[in-house]
């Protein structure tokens, strides 16, 4: 009975029916907006005073959450990522178990991100891989430069 008066009622329009698409364009700049605001851009800030070495094998990481970055220069001075100098092994323990500590708070695995200058000697190297261990992060990504193969 009522599908009998909807199709009396539309008998006498002659006019096509057309769906309006404003609705659904809104939502989806609101979804991107949304999307946008909540989800955190992680960048990786570069000391452009490290020149890092070229290795045939490098790879880009995919996730850079949880990257706790820590350079060396040249002359062996180590450097964390918002440009504080790291001067002892006590401080460089102490910089990676906090960053540790806030990322394990959020969730997130930490990684040690070292940027060693190629010229810089290993044995610098060794005391910061020794110093974030000590603070409990075991996973390190050795920054460098891809070259083709």
């Amino acid at each position: 009975m009522a599908s009998q008066k909807y199709r009396s009622a539309g008998a006498g329009m002659t006019e096509d029916l057309e769906m309006d698409m404003s609705p659904m364009i809104d939502l989806t700049f609101l979804l991107l907006i949304f999307f946008m605001v909540a989800s955190h851009i992680i960048t990786v800030q570069i000391d452009r005073r490290v020149n890092p070495p070229t290795a045939t094998n490098s790879q880009v990481a995919k996730d850079a959450a949880g990257r706790v970055v820590v350079n060396i220069l040249a002359d062996g001075t180590i450097w964390a990522q918002d440009k504080i100098e790291l001067t002892s092994t006590e401080s460089i323990t102490a910089y990676v178990d906090e960053a540790r500590v806030r990322f394990e708070e959020a969730g997130v695995p930490t990684r040690l991100n070292l940027r060693a200058d190629e010229d810089v000697d290993t044995r610098v190297v060794k005391r910061v891989v020794q110093a974030a261990a000590e603070a409990g992060v075991v996973e390190i990504i050795f920054g460098s430069f891809a070259v083709e193969k």
